[in-house]
């Protein structure tokens, strides 16, 4: 079983849409969405929801009010400003459950007991079926954090169920970016596809991921995403890719079949037999040979 990781330094590159693309390609791999603070790909594989469960990444503190005698000592230690005094309510103090980053310290300190630290639902993460195989997907909550933890649990899902099923790939379409949850997605994983676009920004940001990627030593592999709406930065991307050890997997031309399909919920490469599909197919079948000659050569 091999695992796939799709990212890109930026939003909107077309990696999600790519990410669908490969998951119809590649014979019925496990599909993880990692981007869980912005997850869209069940917009494009349609799931079929058959487990759904509670999140839990953290706790979170909450005063009891019938034993809280409002001595003020969660107020005096809380560094996080969690903590709201207000003298004329009973108690005079409460949790402010957004400012709370789960430390402990309130109840643990409390004299009277009277704060409970419990876990707290942070999102919800599902198992599901599609047309093209198992897939696992999480929503984080709005303004919660726990990302990374999040991230790293709809991983290993997926991965236990293509070791379970016997499955040959697991493909996770990564989060934007260079932050938590992106080291959450690509930490062990095998290879990396990076996605981006020839401008200014997609080229910048490229350059942050090399970065990431490159820390991890994971091999990894470079599509340019509507590379015909500016050749000569596609070239120059290309260069600094090659420079980097990267190497290039494929060229996907602009299409406005991608917008078309994703309004009938089906991926590009099924939707259409225009140019852009066997750009699609190219690059998938380049992918496997590049990922197969890596792992004769480990």
């Amino acid at each position: 079983m091999k695992e796939i990781t799709v990212i890109s330094g930026k939003g909107g590159t077309g990696k999600t849409s790519l990410v669908a693309s490969l998951v119809s390609l590649a014979q019925k791999p496990v599909v993880a969405d990692c981007d869980v603070d912005a997850a869209d790909l069940h917009l494009v594989l349609d799931p079929r929801v058959k487990e759904a469960h509670d999140f839990s990444g953290g706790k979170t503190a909450e005063i009891m009010p019938d034993k809280c005698s409002s001595c003020g000592k969660c107020f005096e230690l809380c560094r996080f400003g969690a903590v709201i005094k207000d003298e004329n309510s009973k108690p005079a103090y409460v949790i402010d459950h957004i400012a709370c980053e789960g430390c402990g310290v309130c109840s643990y300190f409390c004299p009277e007991k009277a704060i409970a630290f419990e876990a707290a639902v942070n999102g919800r993460w599902f198992i599901s079926d599609t047309s093209y195989g198992p897939m696992v997907h999480a929503k984080l909550g709005i303004a919660e954090e726990n990302s990374g933890k999040l991230v790293a649990l709809a991983r290993d899902q997926a991965k236990t169920i293509a070791e379970n099923e016997g499955l040959s790939y697991v493909i996770v379409d990564g989060p934007p970016g260079i932050g938590c949850p992106v080291i959450a997605s690509v930490t062990g994983t095998d290879y990396v596809l990076i996605v981006t676009e020839p401008t200014l920004s997609g080229e910048h940001d490229l350059e942050r991921v090399m970065e990431l990627i490159n820390y991890f030593k994971i091999p990894a592999f470079l599509c340019i995403n509507k590379y015909d709406i500016n050749p000569g930065m596609s070239d120059k991307i290309e260069k600094k890719a090659r420079a980097a050890g990267i190497k290039i997997v494929g060229r996907i031309r602009y299409d406005r079949a991608v917008t078309d399909a994703q309004i009938k919920k089906i991926p590009v490469a099924e939707f259409t037999n225009k140019p852009i599909a066997f750009d699609l197919k190219n690059m998938w079948n380049t992918l496997v040979q590049e990922i197969n000659l890596v792992t004769k050569g480990s």
